[in-house]
């Protein structure tokens, strides 16, 4: 008998409004973290600010793990420029580094202006001076800019605070299963759901333009690969081969999608040209290989293989050439994924049957485990290199974790409905 399967989906233009914003909990910090003094910002012109600036930079500086903002209850002054910096007083509260700023109006009050200032307090110096313009509606995203900027002159890393991640919610509707792949900023925050279906959504990648999300859906009742279009909704089925249909992984030129193909009979990875969608086969065993993911380079790929009786983490070059298997710590190592500077990989690693992340230095073969709770998942690495996001178990439910590189601090984001899991951090996005 014929199997009749409902879907309901939605794909839109607009983005429908958020149902999934995830709530930020930092669990641990670093034990090296700067101190930093971020003083509220002050207003001019009768400027009522619908976000509050300073709120956003410390608690984005803080979710790095890299820096302990200072309470403001213990602030002996609140600056609003440098002329009123007194550097002593934040010496004495231990202070390396104050951001001071001021907010007004801007054309006529449809925008405002930021000017902020960055002090080395030791050194008595301002270290960063800039003014910024954005819409008066938009004022996390000014938050989130000034945050990258004093992350960029303390640090000399590019920040991620105005990246986006997209991730997959799973909860009840009318008693259905509902799954929404959402995007939202890295804090959770203005969160919007860019599909919505009964059936599973899994594994989106982000373009390298942060323009396109490729991800697997089942909204036919078999699984297949579409590339969808954030500015306009535009979605496009460019998979749905017999069999397995998963796991794209998008190139760093953005012309061609790895791909996990059972279309031949096994389970294999092929490269799709998206233009074309001209298909290149280049693993051939009689293992199960699925799970790739590109180089920053493009001149080789990482994926999981069970060729050696259990899943491994290998390494070949682009055209299906060469093969190199990269873990062996235990007889789970999965879902590899590369640092930016493709020094390391991380992965889902098994020990004494709990699933950790783990990291691993592809020249010294140096392992590390860097996440101390049990059912870990998905690992998807920030573009500075510096953060960690990935899928864990939190009070029974499914929520995100961020992890700094070298496993130093750490931050959940538990979603207000259902769980979040499959988490994606997009590329910078200018």
């Amino acid at each position: 008998m014929m199997r009749v399967i409902v879907t309901l989906l939605l794909a839109t233009a607009m983005a429908l409004p958020a149902q999934a914003e995830l709530l930020i909990r930092i669990t641990e910090g670093a034990d090296n973290a700067l101190p930093v003094a971020v003083v509220p910002f002050g207003t001019e012109g009768g400027l009522q600010p619908t976000e509050n600036i300073s709120e956003i930079v410390r608690d984005d500086l803080a979710m790095s793990g890299e820096f302990a903002p200072l309470e403001t209850n213990r602030m002996l002054s609140l600056p609003t420029s440098g002329e009123d910096v007194f550097y002593r007083d934040w010496r004495m509260l231990g202070q390396k580094y104050l951001l001071v700023g001021n907010l007004s109006p801007a054309a006529g009050g449809s925008k405002v202006q930021a000017r902020f200032e960055l002090f080395d307090v030791n050194r008595e110096a301002r270290i960063l001076g800039e003014t910024a313009t954005v819409s008066a509606d938009n004022l996390r995203t000014l938050g989130h800019h000034i945050s990258d900027k004093v992350y960029k002159a303390i640090t000399g890393n590019r920040g991620v605070f105005s990246t986006r991640i997209a991730y997959v919610t799973l909860d009840m509707e009318n008693g259905k299963r509902t799954y929404r792949l959402n995007i939202s900023d890295v804090d959770g925050k203005r969160s919007r759901v860019f599909l919505k279906s009964k059936e599973p959504i899994l594994s989106p990648d982000w373009s390298p333009d942060g323009k396109k999300l490729a991800y697997v859906s089942f909204e036919t009742g078999r699984p297949a690969i579409y590339v969808q279009e954030l500015a306009s909704g535009k979605r496009t089925r460019i998979a749905q081969f017999p069999g397995l249909n998963s796991a794209p992984s998008w190139s760093p030129d953005g012309k061609s999608l790895l791909m996990t193909l059972s279309r031949d009979g096994n389970a294999e990875i092929y490269r799709m040209n998206v233009a074309t969608r001209q298909l290149t086969r280049l693993t051939n065993h009689w293992a199960i290989d699925t799970e790739p993911s590109w180089a920053p380079d493009g001149d080789e790929f990482v994926f999981t293989s069970d060729r050696s009786g259990g899943p491994q983490s290998y390494l070949m070059d682009a055209d299906g050439g060469d093969v190199q298997r990269l873990t062996f710590g235990s007889r789970y190592n999965a879902r590899p994924r590369f640092s930016p500077d493709g020094e390391h990989i991380f992965y889902v690693h098994k020990r004494e049957n709990f699933f950790h992340i783990a990291r691993l230095n592809i020249e010294t073969g140096q392992e590390t485990i860097l996440t101390r709770t049990k059912l870990d998942e998905s690992p998807s690495v920030a573009p500075n290199g510096r953060l960690l996001i990935y899928a864990t178990q939190d009070g029974g439910k499914s929520v995100l974790a961020v992890i700094s590189a070298d496993g130093g601090s750490n931050y959940v984001l538990p979603s207000r409905f259902g769980d979040v899991r499959e988490p994606a951090w997009s590329p910078f996005i200018d």
